[in-house]
């Protein structure tokens, strides 16, 4: 045997047990040693069946990722697996933790499974950008159906033991010690002389799925609509077509096909990026892993509008108490009213039982005692954007707090230095800046003020993770990261609207792109009187002048269009329909502002619409890069992947902007600065690499 892998028999049984540390990888040692493992096990004439088991905490959770976009060695995971299949005695796999695609596969390959109640089983891939390629999409469909298959492919989401069992997926759950009990299920299986039961020989779900002629196509429209230009889950389903309509082994050369296509995509390729540029956000390089985590045991959240009852969510999610805080009983009142309404919400669609709902809610109290808050050991403010209301605050909790108390900001765009100034305790000052819906917004941008101290952002990490949250660390200015990048986006999007486009046409461009929405069924959506309070407090103080991005939303506004919320903005909306519908009106507002600004409308394409949308986004966080404010490229990819839509099989805008070619993208910059002046002046950082043929992590 090899290192990964060791062979021992018990009773009658051989045991194969794999031992890849952390998460059991099918690197190439361990298809090595599996490889030699059946050997053994098969010339050991004393034993009547195979136990394929894992050491450590998880069951093979999938392929060794390292290996991606490298020449594979020998035995490559099919032969392995045919020769697992092939086998002349039973072989049973025993699951604990997950078995995840190739891990899955593997199991798929054996002639029985079993596992744990708390295993998991999934096959993951197309949130890579792939799909299974070991006879995944060959054997899951002969063994549970091909519909059920087709959704746990294409979804690449896992499914827990007590479902598993019920589709068929699995044999048995284990009780008690794994080792045993599957054991005892593999001489129970040898004792009543269990046929070896290939998947690959079953046709009882394919010859269903031959009788249903629109099966495929159903299936396709669905996916068409949901994938929005994700290409993986297509490619899944005609993987799992060729189970239906080819013999096995040719059906495995079409699935050998098209994930090499996949592999070889630029969407996988962009979804490969996400996944390491999402461990990599956690690694601070003066914040090293052992610094210590302060306890956070209970929490406190500052006013109980939208954001403060998401936030408290948030720490009830968790397992952690917190006290809601505001200035008025009625105000307490109806923010604990929202989150039971929120969480009867999640109950009602099946995502939540009673049970956790009522464990969550009796974590979450109410008060308009400030003092209280002085029982927490991590407070977090979030009332309305104003700087004099937000330091008002943060001098009252430092007043209140124990000294080792963190006071964190929810401010979105605010200065957390100033407000770090009015406490006593900079060092324990740090910006946590939930998206909305706060309770389900993956991403947490967490602020880091000039006297934030290490602990203190690394207390913010852990509990952002603690969350379920996506915590990127970020420096101060105006906006951070994320916003400071919208900015530039919605900006160009209604320069565009005044020189010649509508906004239908914009949100198509952007919504064909991948975004969930585009940018001004997004401002309907949020609300058009927010910007334009924001607009008319600038313009008050004499900070707004020339050119600016409200000039048509400031018009409807006045015409009391503030989007969704009043039935009308950029859009009409019908009684009970959140559907945008095109507006004449809106269109005759466009028109009068352009001939009031002097521009000459002109037809604009979309290849036009979609530059001038996201390259001063990209050349905005090469800014963002050169001021230190971000630490990586790669983690403002992941602010806008998780905070604002960006489609994740494009890989970010960063990633995105040398998909097109930095060279591409400065030259662009050009010619825009010629044509619209000095907002689009390329940053010094992106020339640099653009003429240097370099990247942005080779900055």
């Amino acid at each position: 045997m090899n290192e990964f892998v060791t062979y021992q028999r018990r009773g009658n049984v051989g045991v194969i047990t794999v031992n890849n540390p952390p998460v059991n990888a099918l690197s190439h040692g361990v298809r090595e040693g599996l490889s030699m493992g059946l050997d053994q096990g098969a010339a050991d004439g004393a034993a009547k069946a195979l136990l394929l088991i894992c050491d450590g905490r998880t069951f093979i959770a999938g392929a060794d990722i390292r290996e991606f976009g490298k020449p594979m060695a020998e035995p490559m995971l099919p032969t392995v697996l045919a020769k697992l299949e092939n086998i002349a005695k039973p072989v049973i796999a025993a699951v604990h933790g997950t078995a995840l695609g190739g891990g899955l596969e593997v199991t798929l390959a054996c002639h029985y499974r079993c596992g744990v109640a708390s295993a998991l089983f999934g096959l993951p891939e197309v949130k890579l950008g792939l799909l299974p390629g070991s006879g995944g999409t060959q054997r899951t469909p002969r063994l549970i159906g091909v519909e059920p298959a087709l959704k746990m492919i294409t979804s690449g989401d896992p499914v827990p033991a007590a479902k598993a069992l019920e589709q068929g997926l699995i044999d048995e759950v284990i009780e008690g010690d794994l080792l045993e009990g599957a054991l005892a299920f593999a001489e129970k299986v040898v004792a009543e002389g269990r046929p070896l039961r290939k998947i690959r020989d079953l046709t009882e779900h394919i010859e269903a799925a031959k009788a249903d002629p629109e099966l495929f196509e159903r299936n396709r429209a669905a996916l068409a609509k949901r994938a929005r230009g994700n290409e993986a889950p297509l490619r899944c389903l005609e993987a799992v077509k060729a189970a239906v309509e080819l013999p096995f082994d040719e059906g495995i050369a079409r699935e050998r096909q098209l994930f090499m296509e996949a592999m070889g995509s630029a969407q996988s390729a962009a979804l490969r990026h996400v996944f390491f540029a999402e461990r990599e956000v956690a690694k601070i390089p003066d914040v090293p892993k052992d610094t210590p985590v302060l306890p956070v045991e209970r929490g406190a959240v500052i006013g109980g509008g939208t954001m403060g009852v998401g936030i408290a969510m948030n720490f009830a999610n968790a397992g952690i108490p917190v006290t809601l805080i505001d200035t008025s009983q009625e105000q307490v009142d109806q923010a604990l009213a929202t989150v039971r309404k929120n969480y009867a919400s999640t109950v009602s669609k099946g995502r939540l039982s009673q049970e956790e709902m009522d464990q969550r809610v009796a974590r979450i109290t109410g008060t308009t005692d400030f003092g209280q808050a002085a029982g927490a050991q991590l407070v977090i403010e979030a009332v309305f954007e104003d700087m004099a209301l937000k330091k008002e605050i943060f001098a009252k909790l430092d007043r209140l707090c124990p000294a080792e108390t963190i006071l964190a900001s929810n401010t979105s765009t605010l200065d957390v230095d100033e407000i770090a100034g009015a406490t006593a305790r900079p060092e324990r000052v740090v910006g946590m800046h939930f998206f909305s819906p706060a309770n389900v917004m993956r991403l947490l941008e967490i602020v880091r003020g000039e006297k934030t101290a290490k602990d203190t952002i690394a207390t913010a990490m852990a509990t952002a993770r603690r969350m379920g949250k996506v915590g990127v660390l970020v420096g101060v200015c105006h906006g951070f990261a994320g916003n400071r990048m919208l900015y530039q986006y919605t900006r160009e999007a209604s320069f565009l609207l005044e020189e010649g486009a509508l906004p239908q046409q914009i949100d198509k461009v952007i919504t064909d792109f991948g975004m969930p929405m585009g940018p001004f069924a997004m401002r309907d959506l949020a609300g058009l009187d927010i910007s334009w309070h924001v607009r008319k407090a600038r313009r008050d103080q004499g900070a707004l002048h020339g050119r600016y991005d409200g000039t048509v939303g400031d018009r409807l506004c006045e015409m009391e269009r503030f989007g969704q919320k009043s039935g009308a903005g950029y859009y009409r909306y019908e009684a009970g329909n959140r559907a945008p519908l095109n507006d004449p009106l809106t269109e005759e507002v466009i028109l009068k502002a352009s001939k009031e600004l002097g521009i000459a409308r002109r037809e604009i394409g979309d290849a036009e619409i979609l530059a001038r949308c996201l390259y001063p986004m990209i050349n905005e966080g090469a800014k963002i890069l050169e001021e230190g404010i971000a630490l990586r490229a790669s983690d403002l990819d992941i602010i806008w992947i998780n905070g604002y839509g960006f489609p994740a099989h494009r890989g970010g805008p960063m990633f995105y902007g040398e998909q097109v070619g930095l060279d591409s993208v400065h030259k662009a910059l050009l010619e825009f600065e010629k044509e619209h002046g000095d907002l689009w002046t390329p940053s010094p950082l992106l020339a640099r690499l653009a003429a240097e043929g370099k990247g942005f992590a080779e900055a």
